[in-house]
């Protein structure tokens, strides 16, 4: 077995001069039943928007306090340790930028190897260790608690999660480990796979102390105070604690192996098997079955050498970055302070997406919305749905009783234009032709407010067609949106030449207060997400076309890791709209896009394909085969990938020379966020340096070789 304590660690300490450190401070505090429980407290010294983080330097610290403490345990100073955060955050967990720049295999394994190292002191001081988690914790602050013998949890902790699946790697400071066996086998799936799968979902306190995570859960207003109490009670015998969750023999010799086969068949099913992570997490809780600590700590430690020394890693970090951090400062957005504010909004339209609209605009931003429509039917319809929905979010309590009644007196609905005159923003969500729009528009300019926003939700035309006969073209800008609406978590805000700073900083506020990210694009056809998919649906009904069979174009994208093969999308999207985007991109580019008569054909078929109960593509039905004329010339699903890899190099190359956004960053965001490419790939450009399709099509990187996972 590993003596950590015989281990060097001073080359990662010695490379993190510029950790921003998180102290160590203890405190003794009086039992009530006598004794004296030292707190320690996690702080960094920096307000709450930044949290405690775990760092080499940072361990270092905890361990010779923790090493202190023993000491005094040992001399009958203290009764017991607890250890807490500054107000309102336990911890974020490891340090993700000091890991990244840790990533040699040596360096990721020392990593792994001292968390353990310190973490395990709590486990050994020679008196009751307990954790007072009274807020934010995430990965690395997880396992300190669960390092403790005993666990409380403050019922406001604002997100409790082991991230590590989402970001490439897996719980490796003992979670992987301890957390199957405190919690079994199928809750410990859930909160380590799963969850982190499910866009990094979190654990709300509630869920977290029912899983069995921590012990007891008390209020914010006397949190410290009442986990001192308890503690002392468990001290005193007086309290028992009860973990009804710890797997029994029964569990481990039947129901564990099941759960991790069925886990892995699903995870298979669902996203393919080009991510690493999650596979390398089952390895891990499969074998914690055999409950000795000691070996599944050391089973982590390879298991983070290899990841943190890999590409996926790499490009996950990137992707993190990009949703963190560039996400929330978009390149090429004017100043905030120019933003008009918006009162009451307006939805040309009351169909399905003019009415998801409305009822995002209504609960993210609490103004009046009006919708409209050519018949009170129409209108009446989108109204109903709009009163459906909010009655579902009710029941599941995302609204309370007293928001669901403001949200649905928010939204109202006429066949009367003018009641549009008072409308700060008004957006249209009409059928995709040119011409219908531009008669929207016409109809309503002479109504609004000279100092009124006009926003189009079009996913392929000329927003600046579309205004070319408004009086004030300046006032227009496209506000693309992905569906599902309320999910999907980007806004493509398109600039026309006329657009004015105003308009694209109200544009940019709105889609913050809708809790959407917005990349701002330049007017050219297709924008950023459907030009590209364009690209993956074109080559993958070029290859049809050709006469490959579905299940081999299916696969073929397979080593990307996207969250569904290419006709799935298209099925997804709808073959008309599919079909109308191809035809869009074709028409703009006749040379670099590929027109193919049988979606169009596959189109007018109600059910063209065969697919499984997850919803994933198997061939075409019988009616889809009747319906489409194929070649006799099939190719691999080897050539099919490097056609669509060499595609996307090209295209984006040319997307950047014309500015469609301001950087290869911005290209990326759009795919993680609006086409859900996948974190481990880090974006396109990433990967498509990667696997050398930026070299082949025009002779160099888009990024650096670390960023792009290179060694």
């Amino acid at each position: 077995m590993t003596d950590y304590s015989s281990i060097d660690f001073t080359p990662i300490i010695e490379a993190s001069a510029d950790e921003v450190v998180t102290e160590s401070f203890v405190r003794d505090i009086a039992l009530p039943s006598g004794g004296t429980l030292a707190l320690v407290t996690l702080d960094n010294g920096r307000d709450h928007t930044r949290p405690n983080t775990l760092g080499p330097r940072t361990l270092q610290g905890l361990a010779r306090v923790l090493d202190a403490q023993r000491e005094r345990a040992a001399s009958g100073e203290i009764a017991a340790l607890a250890i807490t955060g500054k107000p309102f955050i336990f911890a974020a967990g490891a340090d993700l930028s000091k890991v990244s720049t840790l990533a040699t295999e040596e360096n990721a394994r020392l990593m792994a190897q001292y968390g353990h190292f310190v973490l395990g002191k709590l486990g050994t001081l020679g008196v009751p260790s307990f954790a007072f988690v009274n807020g934010l914790a995430l990965g690395g602050a997880m396992e300190i608690a669960l390092h403790c013998d005993y666990r409380t949890l403050d019922s406001s902790a604002a997100a409790l999660a082991f991230p590590e699946v989402f970001l490439g790697i897996i719980p490796g400071w003992g979670g992987a480990t301890i957390v199957p066996n405190l919690i079994g086998i199928e809750n410990a799936l859930e909160v380590i796979v799963s969850n982190p799968l499910k866009n990094n979902r979190m654990l709300k306190p509630k869920q977290a102390r029912e899983l069995g995570l921590f012990d007891v859960m008390f209020g914010a207003a006397s949190f410290i105070e009442r986990s001192v109490a308890w503690a002392d009670g468990v001290i005193t015998g007086a309290v028992k604690v009860d973990r009804p969750n710890v797997p029994g023999k029964l569990e481990r010799l039947t129901k564990w192996p099941a759960a991790i086969k069925i886990a892995r068949d699903t995870l298979k099913a669902r996203m393919g098997t080009a991510a690493k992570a999650p596979y390398i997490a089952l390895d891990l809780l499969s074998a914690a079955k055999d409950n000795d600590l000691e070996r599944g700590f050391e089973r982590e430690d390879e298991a983070l050498a290899e990841l943190i020394s890999g590409d996926q890693f790499a490009a996950s970090i990137y992707a993190f970055d990009l949703v963190q951090k560039r996400a929330k400062r978009p390149a090429g957005a004017p100043e905030k302070e120019l933003a008009k504010p918006v009162k009451k909004v307006g939805v040309i339209g009351a169909g399905l997406m003019a009415s998801q609209f409305a009822l995002l605009f209504a609960r993210k931003l609490r103004v009046p919305v009006l919708i409209t429509d050519l018949d009170q039917s129409r209108v009446d319809k989108g109204l109903a749905y709009i009163r459906g929905e909010i009655d579902k979010m009710q029941e599941k309590g995302r609204l309370t009783a007293d928001d669901a009644n403001q949200v649905r007196a928010l939204v109202s609905g006429t066949t009367d234009k003018t009641r549009y005159a008072d409308c700060d923003w008004v957006i249209e969500a009409v059928f995709e032709e040119l011409g219908v729009k531009q008669q929207v528009f016409a109809e309503i300019e002479p109504i609004i407010s000279p100092e009124a926003v006009i926003a189009t939700n079009t996913s392929s035309l000329s927003v600046e067609e579309i205004g070319a006969q408004l009086e004030h073209p300046e006032r227009l800008v496209g506000f693309h949106f992905f569906n599902p609406v309320a999910v999907m978590p980007l806004i493509e805000v398109v600039k026309t030449p006329s657009t004015d700073d105003a308009t694209l900083a109200t544009a940019m506020a709105v889609a913050k207060k809708l809790g959407k990210s917005a990349v701002i694009t330049a007017d050219r056809p297709g924008f950023v997400v459907n030009r590209l998919l364009a690209k993956v649906m074109g080559e993958a009904a070029r290859a049809l076309d050709e006469g490959t069979p579905m299940p081999v174009v299916e696969r073929a994208l397979a080593p990307i890791g996207l969250p569904m093969g290419p006709f799935e999308l298209i099925d997804l999207v709808g073959w008309k709209v599919a079909a109308h985007v191809q035809d869009t991109m074709v028409g703009a580019f006749p040379e670099r896009f590929y027109a193919s008569e049988n979606l169009h054909r596959l189109a007018e078929v109600e059910e063209p394909l065969n697919k499984t109960k997850l919803g994933k593509v198997e061939d075409l039905s019988k009616a889809g085969k009747k319906a489409v004329a194929l070649g006799k010339t099939p190719v691999s699903e080897e050539e099919i990938l490097r056609r669509v890899e060499d595609e996307l190099a090209g295209e984006i190359r040319i997307m950047l020379d014309e500015g469609v956004v301001a950087a290869a960053e911005d290209i990326d965001l759009c795919l993680i966020l609006g086409a859900g490419w996948p974190f481990q790939a880090g974006g396109a450009t990433p990967y498509l340096d990667r696997v050398g399709a930026s070299e082949r099509t025009f002779g160099r990187a888009f990024h650096e070789p670390r960023i792009a996972g290179a060694h």
